[in-house]
């Protein structure tokens, strides 16, 4: 008898509701609520075609931080090691001795 196992192993994910995982699951929530949040304050004062432009632009931020994955790392991951590339390309190109 054999069983059957995929390669990656650590690639496996649980999902929890509508095939996301927690973490999409919750960042989708924060963006409805933050979407909906924006809705109702700004429909009478910027109307409704720019307040939906709005929302998007509101919403996609949290959308970034639950599905972006590279190489293994998260949104936030990725933020990191790009800061701590340049500050380290920055340091490098100074002159002199630090």
């Amino acid at each position: 008898m054999e069983v059957k196992i995929n390669r990656e192993i650590r690639n496996y994910t649980e999902t929890i509701f509508f095939g996301l995982t927690l973490r999409q699951f919750l960042f989708s929530i924060i963006g409805c609520i933050l979407a909906v949040i924006v809705y109702f304050n700004f429909k009478n004062t910027l109307g409704l075609e720019i307040t939906s432009w709005l929302c998007i632009i509101v919403v996609v931020p949290c959308a970034a931080l639950a599905f972006i994955k590279y190489n293994g790392m998260n949104l936030e991951d990725i933020i990191i090691a790009f800061i701590k590339s340049e500050i380290c390309t920055f340091l490098s190109s100074l002159p002199g001795d630090l």
